[in-house]
């Protein structure tokens, strides 16, 4: 069978889901857009590129540039460890494509991007759907629940394109500044998670110096191997992690490589699995974070921009680590909006809440533990920046958090 009689075969409106973040099937995307008139478009931080048109709805519980703004749009809420369920029972799959290496020994490798497509090809599978590899002969292998024996796929679609890339980002002096306070809380042999940005990329960075440190993360990038290569990661103990993006570097050290072991979401993100990690630390950002220790990561003015992501999954399993700790990393204010990133009370949805402490360039402001007053004094003398914190008392103050100022 070849891809267009599959694709012609497929039922009226079907679901499709393809690899997303930057490992996109841009090929067999293109061909499915082009024979297949209506269908739903389920991609994880889908990019820019995507099908955006009438007959196109763009299916996500995270959104990324090429969804975000879309009229076309169906966000889902949903914690990532959790979108294996809504495969198995609200939003089962028709077709899922996926962008693999090329075939070794009756397997492929999903290589950068594992997330939850083993769960969207086992759904897809038990209800008769089909599976597409575009398998790439620059698709770095990657182990674990990255192998996908090929009896389970109807099509494969040979390719030969370059992956997208992306160096470290040059470092500023702000996330340099927040990345070395997170790394002074960090001891030597903590488990680390971080989220994607400067700020959790800085923080990694900030830890050259520790020894025996592990990762069971969402994804890494760059900021893992710089730990590897100074000498900072246990080697006892696999890199474990669910996907990946980062410089041609990046890559070619993961291809083949043993310390690295990719796992399905609902392995990595489970809080059961990471509350077992002693002294985890789970590092995330957020775009704004209120008196009452609420983070709101997902929404501005009301509009989805990203989702929950695994940030609430981790800040879960971190605090039932032993000696574990969430925190949230974020610039006291925010560069483009000129806002700051405190503020009295969110006013839209709360992503995460309870971490134990939010770390910007101010200071670290100590939050879990502490009652309502006394994390609002942290968030405003050790977080926030010094030109709203006259504005922050009296709202706090107005919110029950705070006594009157003295006259």
């Amino acid at each position: 069978m070849n891809l267009r009689d599959l694709l012609a075969g497929l039922p009226d409106d079907p679901r499709v889901v393809v690899s997303g973040n930057h490992a996109t099937p841009w090929t067999a995307l293109r061909e499915l857009d082009e024979v297949v008139p209506t269908y739903r478009l389920w991609a994880l931080n889908g990019q820019v590129g995507l099908p955006d048109r009438e007959g196109v709805v763009l299916e996500t519980s995270f959104v990324g540039p090429g969804q975000r703004r879309s009229p076309r749009l169906h966000y889902v809420p949903c914690r990532l460890s959790l979108v294996p369920r809504l495969f198995e029972r609200r939003q089962p799959p028709d077709l899922v494509v996926l962008h693999t290496t090329a075939p070794r020994d009756g397997r492929v490798s999903l290589g950068t991007e594992v997330n939850v497509l083993p769960a969207a090809v086992a759904a897809a599978r038990a209800r008769g759907g089909r599976v597409v590899v575009q398998a790439n002969a620059r698709m770095p292998w990657t182990g674990g629940d990255a192998l996908l024996d090929l009896d389970l796929v109807d099509v494969v679609l040979d390719t030969d394109e370059p992956l997208p890339v992306a160096d470290p980002a040059p470092g500023d002096p702000t996330a340099e500044r927040i990345g070395a306070l997170v790394a002074g809380l960090v001891a030597d042999g903590s488990t680390l998670q971080a989220g994607i940005g400067a700020v959790p990329d800085a923080a990694l960075r900030g830890l050259r110096d520790r020894r025996g440190l592990r990762v069971w993360t969402e994804m890494f990038s760059d900021s893992v191997l710089a730990l590897e290569q100074a000498g900072a990661l246990d080697r006892d103990v696999p890199v474990t992690a669910s996907f990946l993006f980062g410089s041609a570097e990046l890559l070619e050290w993961v291809d083949g490589n043993e310390r690295v072991v990719m796992r399905r979401t609902e392995t990595t993100n489970d809080p059961a699995l990471i509350a077992r990690h002693d002294r985890m630390v789970s590092v995330n950002t957020a775009l704004e974070v209120d008196l009452f220790g609420q983070a709101n990561a997902s929404r501005i003015d009301a509009r989805i921009h990203s989702g929950f992501g695994g940030q609430t999954d981790f800040i879960v399993g971190a605090l039932h680590s032993r000696d574990g700790q969430a925190l949230l990393a974020l610039r006291s204010w925010h560069p483009r909006a000129d806002v700051s990133t405190v503020v009295p009370l969110l006013d839209e949805p709360t992503t995460s809440f309870q971490m134990s402490a939010v770390v910007t360039e101010q200071g670290i402001a100590e939050v879990f533990g502490h009652d309502q007053r006394e994390q609002a004094r942290q968030l405003i003398e050790h977080a926030a920046h010094p030109r709203v914190r006259e504005e922050l008392w009296e709202e706090a103050h107005a919110l029950g958090l705070a006594p009157a100022p003295a006259p």
